[in-house]
This record gives structure tokens, sequence and C-alpha cells, in this order.
């Protein structure tokens, strides 16, 4: 039989509806009509405050807080905060609500905030994104499903990072981040994020057309539209390259600009040609 357990210590609004077998931590404080799902998990001090809808076998741990009030100025309190289904939020991350009525904060099913990252107002965070240790995501950023972003990483407002993206750690990101590639320093693509697409499954054809798109878009000395036509003219297109050219022409903020290799850096081993583990 399903068992809700709730420290003693803990405070839970009467209007919350958790499911029958929730955990609450010692000190969690839950405010507001919070929904929480079953097999939820809410660790020591984790603060949730409403509106604020959480899926089912999620994690939140010591110190979190999911829901508070957004950091915009002169916009209303309104949003909140809806997080998926076995998404994993670690120490002291941090998920501020959306900013206008009826808009959310997204967090997408099985995705990993680890401890100290911050995810800002109106983002929408996709299914499986890693958001490594001390990262910062201004409002509303998109970063797509399966992306990976590093360490102590800075993502400007309104910027898109797209899937199977790899930001790689200190980053600085201003500029969207097509799919598939890898992003290092400040704003440069450095190659096809090589290992992580071979780690999700992607057959070597379709590995093969990303690179080739990638070596149109940034290594063939065409200008953006010159490229995006290059790439739809190559044959057996598969879904993921269409998505990649789509995901650039939707781009409001402009893409990345290609890393431009210094002397010092011949030797550097490029996931593109090579995978690397």
């Amino acid at each position: 039989m399903n068992t809700l357990t709730i420290h003693p210590t803990a405070v839970v609004d009467p209007e919350a509806e958790v499911a029958p077998d929730v955990e609450i931590g010692p000190y969690a404080v839950i405010e507001g009509a919070v929904k929480i799902g079953r097999g939820t998990k809410i660790w020591p001090h984790a603060y949730l405050a409403a509106p604020l809808e959480i899926g089912e076998e999620v994690q939140i741990h010591v110190g979190a807080i999911v829901g508070h009030l957004h950091q915009a100025l002169r916009e209303p309190q309104a949003g909140g905060v809806r997080v998926g289904d076995r998404a994993i939020i670690r120490e002291y991350a941090t998920i501020h609500r959306a900013s206008a009525a009826g808009a959310w904060t997204m967090i997408g099913e099985e995705a990993l905030l680890m401890g100290f990252s911050h995810v800002a107002h109106d983002c929408a965070i996709g299914r499986r994104v890693i958001v490594a240790n001390g990262t910062l995501i201004a409002g509303h950023v998109a970063i797509e499903e399966r992306a990976v972003i590093s360490g102590h990483v800075a993502v400007h407002q309104f910027v898109r990072i797209g899937t199977l993206a790899m930001v790689g750690g200190l980053s600085r990101v201003n500029k969207d981040v097509p799919p598939y590639f890898l992003v290092k320093g400040d704003s440069e693509i450095w190659s096809i994020n090589s290992v992580g697409l071979k780690r999700a499954g992607l057959s070597d054809e379709t590995r093969n057309k990303i690179r080739e798109a990638y070596r149109l878009l940034y290594r063939a000395g065409l200008n953006t539209t010159q490229a995006l036509k290059a790439i739809l003219a190559l044959k057996d297109l598969p879904p993921e390259v269409r998505h990649l050219v789509s995901f650039v022409q939707a781009s409001r903020r402009g893409i990345c600009r290609h890393h431009i290799r210094q002397p010092e850096e011949a030797n550097f081993l490029d996931a593109e040609d090579e995978d690397v583990v």
C-alpha cells in the first residue's frame, strides 16, 4: 500500500495536492496549491511554491528552490513552473516561475539539473537535457531534448540550444546553438558533437549527413542562406538534418560563429574527424 511520508518539521500548505506515496523530508516547505505526482521525493530544506506542477517520480534534492518569484523587472509574478516525470533537481538548484499569467517555466521529462544551477523565468528545458553544476540559464531560453550544458556556463536570454548539442564548460552562449554541434568558449562552434550523436544511437549514415551539413554551414565559404540551400539540395536527407535547417531558419539571434583555429591548435583532435570517448 502506498504511504505518504511527511516529516514532522516539513511545512505543507493545506491547498497542496500531494500523491499518496510522496516523501517530503525535514524542513521542506510546500507553499500554495502545489501539485506533486506519485513517487516523488522532496529532500530536506527544499522550497516549492505554487503555481507549480510536479510530475511523477521526480527528485528534488537538498535546498532546491522551485517556483520562487522570478527576477524580471516590471512584470507580473503570475506564471508558474511545470516539472516533467522523472526529472532530477539537485542540491540548491533554482527554478523561477514564468513572468506572465498562464505562462510556465518548463522542465522536461528526465531532465537533470545539477547542483547550484539556475533556470530563470519562461525557460523551456527539453526532455533528457543535462545542465551541469553552476550553470546559469537566463530568461526565455529554449533548450531542445538531450542537449548537454557543461559546468559554469552562462546562457544569454532568448538563446536557443538545439537537440543533442553540447556546450563545453565555462562557455558563454549569446547566440543560438544549432542541433548536433559542439560549442566551446565564447559562443564558437568547434565541431559536430560526434560522441554525443554516436551515444544517442544515430546511424553512421545520419551522422555523415550531419557532418556534411556542418561542412556546408561552416567550412565551405558560404553565407547562411547559401549553406542552407546547399544542404537542402543533398540527397536522402534524414529528419535530423531537416530539423537542423529548420532550427537555423527560425533563428532570430543568429547562430554561433565558427571557431578559427590558431597555429598552436594544429594538433587538436577534432570530434568532427574522429570519435573520442
